[in-house]
């Protein structure tokens, strides 16, 4: 690469998954409509299916999202009584989230979310897959430098 190619936008990575990323979202929108849920409350939701009942930090590490984000996040999950917050018993200053009933439910209905996406991209389970392994490969790498 060049001198003047390697500052070209196009050329960027960060760039490139940022612009993906968000065409991607733009893709949930209406998916995620029929649920009620933004794109953010879902993949909350994905993280509270995978393991329920824990904290708003450790549910801020997993999301990569600040207590700024998450906690109004949480307020309107709470307020659509999709989960539940609860002062740990064992430690006042930890707020425990929890999935209720109804979030729950929830999650049968959003199984095919997934699929769905794959479908309107054109993409197959198998080529989203090698990707994701790629980016998480390299989130990996980023995080040992940023930590």
């Amino acid at each position: 690469m060049d001198n003047d190619s390697i500052l070209k936008l196009d050329n960027q990575l960060c760039f490139t998954v940022y612009a993906c990323a968000r065409e991607i979202t733009k893709l949930y929108h209406p998916l995620l409509k029929e649920l009620g849920l933004t794109y953010t409350q879902y993949v909350t939701l994905l993280a509270l299916w995978e393991e329920d009942r824990v904290t708003v930090k450790h549910l801020g590490q997993r999301l990569f999202l600040d207590s700024g984000t998450l906690t109004p996040l949480l307020k309107k999950l709470e307020h659509m009584l999709l989960v539940t917050r609860a002062r740990d018993p064992q430690d006042e200053r930890s707020v425990i989230i929890a999935l209720t009933e109804n979030g729950i439910r929830l999650k049968e209905k959003a199984r095919d979310i997934p699929a769905k996406l794959f479908c309107q991209a054109g993409v197959t389970p198998q080529e989203a897959e090698a990707l994701r392994k790629q980016i998480a490969e390299m989130l990996e790498k980023v995080q040992r430098i940023s930590s």
